[in-house]
């Protein structure tokens, strides 16, 4: 089995719990508008999601908190349009479902109706778990996400590595074994030691997908931006960067600037 560039067939949470089970890595990458979905789809990611980072990454604040629904409905509605086959999965944002079971389910099929994502993605355990059974028996596919939950970052105080104590560990197997019995197809692992996502990985059916999480998970995620060296900004230890875009961009700017001051641009065969 192989979900290579080559493969136009749309990946689904079929494809994702296939890909588990054959031992094919699972590659993710975030993406909020359009034209960046276009490109990492043609590039053949396996799943594209439009995180609530879009609030750090396309706004500008310091938290993923202040994004609301109608926010992200924008982004993941560019992002679907852009997919035609990558899996696209939409987080709900903070508050649209923790207040109640009902509320949940209702947000969740909002945003499913008016964006046309594939499935979507709530940050923790057995605290929301009723919900998350209600999202998916209305036939919604959802992504967990357990460890450092940035929703939560005024709970946790910080950003740290979350899960180094028994306790937390603990914990936190026992709500992916409850997130992996309410019918999750993935979850997320975010900055957890590799040990303990090594674990977990070996003890659910859902696929896990890791972010500062070792290399024994199903998959990996980052959000493009970091990935792709479009800021410089951010560097934390699990980050890799494949491209230097800033320099890229810096220099194709420099470029036109220099064409337009010595009226190099446009030419005569760019002109009418």
């Amino acid at each position: 089995m192989g979900y290579l560039t080559t493969d136009k067939k749309k990946i689904t949470v079929k494809t994702i719990l296939a890909m588990k089970g054959s031992g094919e890595k699972i590659s993710q990458l975030t993406a909020y508008d359009y034209t960046t979905a276009c490109i990492l789809d043609e590039a053949g990611v396996d799943s594209i999601l439009v995180g609530d980072s879009a609030s750090n990454v396309m706004s500008g604040n310091m938290f993923t908190l202040p994004i609301t629904i109608e926010e992200i409905i924008y982004h993941a509605r560019a992002v679907a349009k852009g997919s035609k086959h990558s899996l696209v999965v939409c987080d709900m944002p903070f508050g649209s479902y923790q207040i109640s079971k009902e509320e949940g389910v209702r947000n969740a099929i909002r945003i499913m109706k008016e964006t046309g994502v594939d499935a979507l993605k709530l940050e923790g355990g057995v605290e929301i778990i009723d919900t998350v059974k209600g999202i998916i028996a209305a036939g919604i596919p959802v992504e967990g996400h357990l460890g450092l939950t940035p929703q939560s970052v005024n709970k946790f105080g910080g950003y740290a590595l979350r899960a180094k104590e028994e306790a937390e560990a603990e914990k936190l197997i026992s709500d992916a074994k409850c997130l992996d019995d309410a019918g999750v197809f993935a979850i997320t692992l975010e900055k957890v030691p590799a040990a303990l996502a090594a674990r977990v990985t070996k003890e659910v059916k859902a696929a896990t997908i890791g972010i500062g999480a070792g290399n024994a998970t199903d998959g990996q995620v980052l959000v493009y931006a970091d990935a792709l060296g479009m800021s410089d900004k951010f560097k934390p230890k699990f980050l890799r960067h494949f491209a230097n875009m800033k320099q890229c961009m810096i220099d194709g700017v420099h470029e036109y600037i220099k064409c337009v001051k010595d009226s190099s641009f446009p030419s005569e065969a760019e002109s009418y």
